[in-house]
């Protein structure tokens, strides 16, 4: 198949550009300022997909996700997960280990391959986790095909929590892939929720979540994963930072992926703050919490300097009844991947940052961090993952177009401008005209670190 996608704003590697794609058998083949191919283009190939008036980027690739498969499926699954994310147009992500059975063992790894081979609609990989005792097995891992190793240094569920400096020790000086964290002190968000419980009942208002979840809790786990991987030169990417704090361990630069320690920020800490807790509840409860307007501020800013590497999503969808409660009884995570580009595009409307930077954040920094083969750029060579989006084009989040398993979004009944039209993967329309081609099957994400 011969594919010409003719008109658009092409924004790519810093630029903004009216031009034409031409795709041929998954991958790009040529990319052109129009209208070099107007008036010859009919012969030439199968399929023209008109972009006149909508800007063509880069499918965003989202390294930090929840599936929740195999083991959590009556919250989500890969099907599920995945045609969401193409609605949204994300055509790659990486998917993290606390499912059940867990990923930390090299079985566990191959059975998630296996399933998405039969069910992901979109590009995908998974990272694998880091426990108390499965350093042994870092150096059988598959290192082309997963983007690292995560670990949870913050409250958990069972053996994935590690804590003890002893055990964080041997993780940082044995892994040799990029060390994706998540950072809470577990003792200082302990202590707490017994404060705060003493002080508010056994189930806090969910308002409190953003004490119990301190800014001091994010900073002191952080700050100790930036001094061990300092220590042992391990390639350490943080994952949802959530406060301003933090960001002073982060260094601004031009180049942001060149250095040895990187931070990520996730949609909802970009688009909510503490205060939208007396309008959503529990729906944005998410660990690390949602902090004050100052932080967001903050992360906001960072986004443009370099301290901020990524953007991603922490996709972690509960079905409603488990949302119910306050901050000892109500689950943590929520739904975001299939409206995380329309969200960040907003924040492009507000002059947050421009629609060039977001690609950076999305799709090129990504790539770049975690040695992803062939894909996160629209390059000759490169496999045609492609997002094209529509501005001016306004549409409101309802119940009846979110494509997660779990059925509802914190951002039902708000109104976007953007829209994404369609959603390449491999060159192949998986998404367009609100539907998700459920018949198409993405490829694993190949790696070089």
């Amino acid at each position: 198949m011969r594919i010409l996608i003719k008109g658009g704003y092409i924004v790519n590697e810093g630029r903004v550009i009216k031009g034409d794609i031409a795709i041929e058998d998954g991958n790009i083949i040529f990319i052109s300022q129009a209208p070099k191919y107007a008036s010859v283009a009919a012969p030439l190939f199968d399929s023209i997909i008109d972009a006149t008036g909508c800007y063509v980027l880069p499918g965003i690739i989202d390294d930090h996700v929840h599936f929740r498969e195999p083991g959590l499926t009556e919250k989500a699954d890969i099907d599920t997960e995945s045609r969401a994310a193409a609605a949204g147009g994300v055509t790659s992500f990486f998917d993290m280990p606390n499912c059940n059975p867990q990923t930390t063992t090299l079985e566990a790894l191959e059975e998630k391959f296996a399933l998405a081979r039969e069910k992901s609609h979109v590009n995908y990989s998974f990272f694998y986790g880091a426990t108390n005792d499965n350093t042994e097995t870092f150096a059988q891992l598959p290192a082309d095909r997963i983007p690292g190793i995560k670990l949870f240094m913050g409250s958990s569920t069972g053996n994935m929590l590690v804590d003890k400096q002893q055990a964080l020790e041997r993780i940082f000086k044995t892994c040799k892939l990029p060390l994706m964290a998540h950072c809470e002190d577990t003792d200082i968000i302990n202590r707490n929720m017994a404060e705060v419980k003493q002080a508010w009942g056994d189930d806090p208002q969910v308002s409190l979540h953003p004490l119990i979840r301190s800014e001091e809790a994010c900073l002191a786990s952080s700050r100790k994963a930036v001094e061990l991987a300092k220590k042992y030169g391990t390639r350490l990417h943080i994952a949802h930072i959530s406060t301003a704090e933090e960001l002073e361990l982060f260094t601004a630069c031009s180049d942001s992926v060149a250095t040895n320690i990187t931070a990520e920020a996730c949609v909802g800490h970009l688009y909510f703050t503490q205060l939208d807790h007396e309008r959503l509840g529990a729906k944005i409860k998410v660990n690390p919490a949602i902090k004050t307007p100052v932080d967001q501020f903050m992360l906001r800013e960072a986004l443009n300097d370099g301290r901020i590497s990524v953007v991603a999503t922490d996709h972690a969808p509960h079905l409603l009844s488990q949302k119910e409660g306050g901050c000892a009884k109500a689950a943590s995570g929520m739904p975001m991947i299939q409206f995380s580009l329309v969200t960040m595009l907003e924040l492009v409307d507000e002059g947050v940052l421009t629609i060039q930077r977001l690609v950076e954040l999305m799709c090129h920094n990504p790539a770049r961090l975690f040695g992803v083969n062939q894909r996160g750029f629209l390059r000759t060579g490169y496999r045609a993952d492609i997002t094209i989006v529509r501005p001016k084009s306004p549409w409101t989040v309802t119940k009846d177009c979110i494509l997660s398993k779990c059925g509802w979004s914190p951002l039902e009944g708000h109104t976007f401008n953007w829209q994404v039209e369609r959603t390449l993967c491999n060159g192949h329309t998986v998404y367009h005209n609100g539907q998700v081609d459920n018949t198409y099957i993405g490829e694993e994400i190949a790696f070089k670190h």
